[in-house]
């Protein structure tokens, strides 16, 4: 059984070292959660900070490297709110982050309500559902000074590290006719970095991500809403990035996505 007045104490302290840019070893024992269950309880008192209905969601660790970059076994998901999110070519608050990587991501919206159920989604109902496809970076951070080792349910409670959202153009609705796991991509941060990924690192294919996504929230007894944005992992080995960068990730035929960051 969660204890509500728990999960909502762990909750605003995380949110409060979020706002200050600070960071905590990590949550107190009588405020740690001990289950995904438990984590998944504080991370939803977030929605209550956002003045605006929630954005939609995101999923981490969807490789394997990313579970062992942050010390999981599996994917995560977490909240996007509407003020973590920035549209393409947007000049970006560097800040305090400590994570300090871009990730390229694709991101699904949803054009119809898929909710709770006994039964399990599958790929195509999940495609079904959804209207848009759109092109995506995400600037994750976590609260944790040390991040790899507090594990799962404090990263869940943690958001799934979520921090910034860029959300791109609505892709060609060619996307449908393409293979999304041998779709290449390739990220650059100014002149000094390129680096190139592929669809399949995320879980083996983004609509498989975001299957993954429908069901895990079915099983809390949570709709994955119409309007919603899923984004869905990164498709390449997340780009180290410093204040006054820009990053730009190429999407091929579906087009690119870009944003900067400022000095400080």
């Amino acid at each position: 059984m969660v204890n509500i007045a728990s999960a909502q104490a762990a909750s605003e302290l995380l949110v409060r070292h979020w706002k200050e840019g600070t960071t905590l070893a990590a949550l107190p024992v009588d405020l740690r959660p001990t289950s995904r269950e438990a984590g998944y309880a504080v991370q939803a008192h977030i929605e209550a900070i956002s003045q605006q209905p929630l954005f939609g969601w995101k999923i981490a660790a969807t490789s394997a490297a990313g579970q062992q970059h942050i010390g999981v076994d599996g994917p995560i998901a977490g909240r996007l709110l509407a003020e973590m999110v920035h549209q393409d070519g947007d000049t970006l608050p560097f800040g305090a982050n400590r994570m300090r990587v871009a990730e390229a991501e694709f991101a699904f919206r949803m054009g119809r309500d898929l909710p709770p159920r006994s039964a399990p989604y599958d790929v195509h109902e999940v495609l079904d559902a959804v209207s848009d496809l759109h092109l995506a970076i995400e600037i994750p951070d976590s609260r944790y000074t040390d991040f790899a080792t507090v594990g799962a349910p404090q990263l869940i409670a943690d958001n799934a590290c979520a921090h910034q959202f860029v959300l791109g153009p609505q892709a060609p609705e060619l996307w449908r006719q393409l293979d999304l796991s041998l779709h290449r991509v390739v990220g650059k941060v100014g002149d000094r970095l390129t680096r190139d990924g592929i669809g399949s690192n995320v879980l083996g294919d983004p609509r498989i991500a975001l299957t993954w996504l429908a069901n895990e929230l079915s099983n809390m007894s949570i709709t994955l809403a119409a309007g919603h944005v899923v984004t869905t992992g990164t498709c390449l080995i997340p780009l180290e990035i410093e204040p006054q960068d820009t990053v730009t990730i190429d999407f091929g035929v579906l087009g690119h996505v870009s944003c900067s960051f400022t000095k400080t």
